[in-house]
């Protein structure tokens, strides 16, 4: 367990906090494994509704923590890793999601909106995909989710060139539903939860399953966590994290 993930229910509402505002709300497996295990119990829980996710401080994610990627590229990785089943638990949640998103939305910050049904930004968010930058590969059925979403050339660009969508073009290109102020980003959000909490959950539900093909979905972040793995494993990959722990540009030219 850790505590760098809050977790409170109330009037049907569970909201997910992220709560490691030092680290820009980087995900350690930890965080993965309290992610994961709260999104099994709402499944479980007739008394939880909808899931809100929001974040502390001026970012809502980073993204991976980098220092977790680093130990299983070299192999130092020990124990279960949680990351696989939280994003099969977004994909197979049936209990609608929110999610409120100021600040950096990166990697998974930003994949695991699509998975979201109603996502709220702030004019300061930067929701960026910089998979290539790291070497690796797509992930949360994200390379099938995302140009759906926002068409090819667009996503190609946030996956290759690592390019940032800010809170209102978020909204423009159809990953958001408003952008509203920072001060009001949480309210904006659980106001929409509370909405939902008032529809019939059996007809919220139906209406979730057949908007998304669950089991190609999953079959997809199985074959993009077996390349990402592999990715993790490259030349490529260690000269990025290397890179990055110098705060230094990356040279590929020396291991492509």
């Amino acid at each position: 367990m850790t505590d760098h993930v809050q977790v409170a229910v109330d009037a049907g509402v569970m909201t997910l906090t992220l709560a490691r505002p030092d680290k820009k709300n980087a995900l350690s497996n930890a965080m993965y494994g309290v992610l994961a295990d709260s999104l099994e119990r709402a499944e479980a829980d007739p008394a939880v509704r909808v899931v809100v996710f929001q974040a502390d401080g001026d970012s809502f994610s980073a993204g991976n923590d980098l220092q977790d990627f680093a130990a299983q590229a070299t192999g130092a990785f020990e124990g279960e890793r949680h990351v696989m089943r939280f994003l099969k638990a977004l994909a197979q949640a049936t209990r609608p999601l929110v999610a409120a998103v100021q600040g950096q939305a990166v990697g998974v910050g930003t994949t695991m909106l699509l998975h979201c049904d109603l996502v709220f930004t702030s004019p300061d968010a930067r929701l960026t995909t910089p998979f290539v930058n790291l070497a690796l590969a797509p992930e949360a059925a994200s390379s099938l989710l995302l140009p759906a979403r926002i068409g090819h050339a667009r996503a190609y660009a946030m996956f290759a060139l690592g390019e940032a969508v800010d809170g209102a073009t978020a909204v423009a290109w159809g990953l958001a539903n408003g952008c509203v102020p920072l001060d009001q980003l949480r309210a904006r959000a659980r106001a929409a939860a509370d909405q939902l909490v008032k529809r019939p959950a059996g007809s919220l539900a139906v209406t979730k399953t057949l908007m998304r093909d669950v089991e190609a979905i999953a079959a997809l972040m199985d074959r993009e966590g077996e390349l990402f793995g592999q990715r993790l494993r490259t030349a490529e990959a260690r000269e990025a994290f290397m890179a990055f722990a110098e705060r230094r540009a990356p040279d590929f030219s020396k291991v492509s």
